[in-house]
């Protein structure tokens, strides 16, 4: 008992807990100093000194750490923020370099010293540095997962052109989401740098130039998918759109080449040259109600669309009209316009039926063949022998063979079959050996054009060749016809109330109703309607030159109020032939789109 009373004496109790408590204090202190020691320390060693830090802090650094391995001693040596940021990995960006300001900061690399500028740019985990010393990563390579590459541009100028380099934008995944992710970096580096909206207040760098460098590559990358669906749309309207119902309206910037620039103009359509003194019939364009064509006919884009091709126009003095202009139109967008020649040397265009001119940079051709009513015209041998004119309605016109491999077929008739023999159909039309008596010009007109859909349906390839029907070109003829005193020379404007418009014709009704019938894919170029409006537009009286009164007498007696001026509306009719060929190469490439 006395020995269990000693053991629990109060006296040797107290000695017991105060020893217990000497011992907990002891290591207390012990941790204190031991961590004193240690803040001390590298307070000395990382403190930046703006008077002299490298003799004040990587002096000590090295004189304290000289124990270290081989693989760390060359290791730079960074302030309070790089740390920070090599600390905090996680914040680099995944997608776009970031630009921050940071303080000047010394660093080490084998021995050697230099100094940040202003900028620096913190880049993905990748060196990408060419001047970056390589062995520094054999050296620590313990660092190699986490390690940040910091770029050191010289200028503005190289932080522009080295991040353009590096590649700003993926440019396949450009996204809201990103740019979200953006945002939140920046706000990310911001909190470590402790410097925000300080970042760009020297040098004129420009607040944030990643995300405006971001949004001007955005806006690059996009421009090609916007280009795309630009077009994709205006395409989607011009198929859906009636592009010959419309208006005329007033434009400064046409016509679409300089008058008397052309020399290939017959000096029947040269109203310029043959001195007509107003202008304003030359500067109107066609727009249609429900789209808009194309900005003016791009020579350029047709050239390269008609490369290595053959077009072909075949019809009566209209079509004619309309191969000249086409032919000045782009003649006037060649680099070298000696290139551009009739194929056999020819300079006047009336007086043969087949003229052909060749585009030689682009390796095609734009040819005329002279074929009024499309089908044969014939001579009948009478008992007595002399010949009798007629017309086979059942034959189709014997050059035919010569185009129906042309890559472009553009067809037109309607004027010839209003002349007085044609109207009439007296003794003229002819069906094998039989010469009609008389019969009906539109049934006439049926005949023939059934003969020629039938031709078309067994001899053109319409995977090879595209094929159009320009529609009847209105006259203006007041106060008679061509022949017996019909006028239009005091007309200077188009028509602008439709009830002043003519009834459409019957034979484009008949016409219509043919090609509903055909086999082969035909486009109707309908400029009836649109011609209708511009009584303005016709040579008149500036069919030929002004050389003597005579000739002016002569001009005034017959006047030329079916064809056309050049410049002038023809040029129209190609715009739309332009637009119609834009649509057909849209869909031709849809077709081969997977």
């Amino acid at each position: 008992m006395a020995d269990t009373a000693k053991l629990y004496s109060p006296r040797n109790e107290l000695k017991s807990l105060f020893y217990f408590s000497r011992t907990k204090k002891s290591v207390f202190l012990t941790y204190v100093f031991t961590f004193s020691f240690i803040l001390f320390t590298l307070f000395l060693a990382f403190n930046p000194n703006p008077a002299n830090s490298y003799s004040s802090s990587t002096i000590w650094f090295k004189n304290i750490f000289n124990g270290l391995t081989s693989s760390y001693q060359n290791v730079s040596t960074f302030s309070a923020n790089t740390s920070q940021i090599l600390v905090h990995n996680s914040t680099v960006l995944e997608q776009e370099p970031l630009i921050v300001k940071t303080q000047n900061l010394n660093f080490e690399l084998d021995g050697k010293v230099g100094n940040f500028t202003q900028n620096v740019t913190i880049e993905p985990s990748e060196v990408k540095n060419g001047t970056q010393n390589e062995g520094l990563l054999h050296k620590a390579g313990i660092f190699k997962p986490n390690i940040t590459t910091i770029e050191v541009p010289q200028s503005e100028e190289e932080v522009k052109n080295q991040t353009l380099k590096k590649g700003l934008v993926d440019r396949a995944a450009i996204s809201e989401q990103s740019s979200g992710e953006l945002n939140k970096n920046v706000s990310s580096a911001e909190e470590l740098t402790g410097h925000g909206d300080e970042r760009t207040e020297e040098k004129g760098v420009v607040t944030n130039l990643s995300t405006s460098l971001l949004e001007k590559e955005r806006k690059e990358v996009l421009s090609g998918d916007s280009e795309k669906s630009k077009t994709d749309k205006m395409m989607e309207e011009l198929m859906n759109c009636d592009l010959f119902d419309g208006e005329w309206v007033k434009d400064d910037s046409y016509p679409l080449y300089k008058p008397g620039s052309c020399s290939l103009i017959d000096e029947q359509f040269n109203c310029f040259r043959n001195s007509r003194p107003d202008q304003e019939y030359q500067q109107y364009k066609w727009k249609p109600k429900g789209c808009t064509l194309p900005s003016r006919l791009d020579g350029r884009n047709m050239l390269e669309l008609l490369r290595g091709k053959r077009l072909v126009f075949v019809g009566d003095s209209l079509n004619r009209n309309m191969w000249e202009s086409l032919i000045c139109i782009l003649k006037n967008f060649v680099k070298d316009p000696s290139k551009v020649y009739e194929a056999s040397g020819k300079r006047q265009f009336r007086s043969d039926p087949h003229f052909s001119f060749v585009f030689k940079d682009y390796d095609f051709t734009v040819e005329f063949f002279v074929s009024p009513f499309l089908v044969q015209e014939w001579q009948l041998r009478e008992k007595n022998g002399s010949a009798h004119e007629t017309l086979r309605i059942d034959r189709m016109w014997i050059p035919a063979v010569r185009y129906k491999t042309a890559d472009i077929i553009i067809f037109n008739t309607g004027h010839w079959w209003t002349h007085p023999k044609t109207s009439q159909g007296k003794d003229y039309y002819q069906e094998g050996t039989r010469v009609h008596r008389e019969l009906n010009v539109m049934e006439a007109f049926r005949k023939a054009l059934t003969t020629w859909s039938r031709w078309v349906d067994a001899n053109v390839n319409p995977d090879k060749s595209l094929v159009f029907f320009r529609g009847y070109s209105a006259s203006h003829f007041s106060g008679g016809q061509w022949n017996s005193g019909g006028q239009c020379d005091n007309e200077s404007e188009p028509i602008k109330n439709d009830q002043y418009l003519t009834e459409y014709p019957p034979m484009m009704k008949v016409l219509e109703q043919v090609l509903q019938k055909m086999k082969t894919p035909v486009s109707y170029l309908n400029i009836t309607r649109l011609t209708d409006y511009r009584k303005d537009g016709h040579p008149s009286v500036y069919r030929k030159q002004q050389m003597s009164s005579k000739n002016n007498r002569q001009n005034l007696a017959i006047q030329d109020c079916s064809h056309w001026c050049l410049p002038g509306v023809p040029d129209l009719w190609n715009e739309l032939l332009y637009a119609e060929l834009l649509v057909k190469q849209y869909q031709k490439q849809q077709r081969k789109t997977p």
